[in-house]
């Protein structure tokens, strides 16, 4: 009776959740912790957003939605995707989930079969291996290189992505690296993905938080419409990380295939949540662009402290986060190490895929970053 699912036993707890939720123990203790381990955003959500969820409140907006998203919703993304990223989209073919980590689940759940192998462009987001190994596939990794600041630089995809695959998922910008992938680079990805009759699942979700380049997205590419999941949400734009919000679309079968995991699993997301997701569509966008203004300003304020102390990594381009190398492949304890000693947290590599690394995230206030730099400095001139 004690036997469980052996796709569940073999996933390991998510990497930033524990040091987040370890900083959060330790932070009770009275101890000073500076967190630079979460990908929330430190901002409230805008006024406007937060005003139409209240007001829709008021109006009995809480009961179950269809389970796709509200029109007015579904209709402000599909404008925004046409608009933004040149993806031909209309409101039917747009999903709205509970948060951005729902939609990848459903789009990978509704194209892995058993076994189905998918590429990870490394360092990968902690959770796209596990959501992968649920849905029943194996994943193969592809080193990106750390010497254009993991772009793909020099990396030859063509060894990994083969007739054996059955998708790549792509994240541009990149967490853990910040890294923006230009339309060059994407191109390369493009014509592997028709060569081999491969699916792409662009995980879109920190395109508003670019500084030095701008966005492309994979599916507008010529002849990847018909191949690619987008995936896309409010967390990171609009500092709406509790609130639950991502969406999808995809080409049939797989889009609809997809639903069918929403409505027997989650039905809908938030009813209110999804109003004031209209808001932050719709209304002002000014919040996002102050937002960004004032990561680009961390950033900037923290590669000047890393290259005062020693330090040199390529400038990221996009997101909220700097990967550092370290002298240890450890990085797990390594981190461990740094909470507990120097009260800082930050995030191993190892959580990536890539051990000798620590990311750390700037969504925080510039003096925490800059403090959270010097103790992190400190204890490694001393060990």
């Amino acid at each position: 009776m004690s036997r469980v699912s052996s796709r569940i036993s073999s996933v390991e707890p998510s990497a930033t959740v524990r040091i987040s939720n370890l900083a959060s123990e330790l932070s009770a203790e009275g101890k000073d912790i500076v967190d630079l381990s979460a990908g929330d955003p430190d901002f409230p959500t805008p006024d406007h957003i937060r005003s139409r969820a209240k007001d829709s409140l008021d109006e009995g907006q809480t009961h179950y939605t269809p389970s796709n998203g509200i029109v007015d919703l579904r209709e402000a993304i599909a404008s925004k995707l046409r608009r933004e990223n040149n993806l031909s989209v209309t409101s039917d073919r747009v999903t709205v989930t509970p948060g951005g980590k729902q939609a990848i689940f459903e789009a990978l759940f509704a194209l892995l079969r058993e076994g189905d192998e998918v590429v990870l462009l490394n360092p990968a987001w902690v959770s796209y291996k596990s959501i992968v190994t649920m849905c029943g596939g194996t994943t193969e990794a592809v080193r990106l290189d750390s010497n254009t600041g993991f772009t793909l630089g020099e990396t030859d995809l063509s060894d990994t992505i083969s007739n054996d695959t059955r998708a790549v998922i792509v994240n541009t910008p990149s967490n853990p690296t910040g890294a923006v992938l230009p339309k060059e680079y994407l191109q390369r990805i493009r014509d592997l993905a028709i060569d081999h009759d491969v699916w792409v699942i662009s995980d879109e979700i920190y395109e508003k938080l670019i500084y030095d380049s701008t966005h492309t997205s994979i599916g507008s590419l010529e002849g990847m419409a018909e191949r690619t999941v987008t995936i896309n949400g409010f967390s990171k734009s609009h500092a709406m990380t509790g609130w639950r919000l991502g969406y999808y679309t995809a080409p049939d079968p797989i889009l609809q295939q997809a639903r069918k995991v929403q409505t027997h699993t989650v039905t809908c997301a938030t009813s209110f949540a999804q109003h004031g997701a209209c808001a932050a569509l719709n209304g002002s966008q000014e919040p996002v662009r102050d937002m960004r203004a004032t990561y680009r300003e961390r950033r900037d304020a923290a590669m000047d402290k890393l290259n005062t102390e020693g330090i040199e990594i390529p400038s990221p381009n996009g997101a909220f986060y700097l990967f550092i190398p370290v002298t240890t492949d450890n990085d797990v304890k390594l981190c461990e190490d740094l909470l507990t000693e120097e009260h800082v947290a930050v995030t191993p590599g190892t959580a990536f895929g890539m051990s000798g690394y620590i990311r750390l995230s700037y969504a925080n206030t510039k003096e925490r970053v800059l403090e959270g730099i010097d103790r992190i400095s400190g204890y490694l001139g001393e060990s």
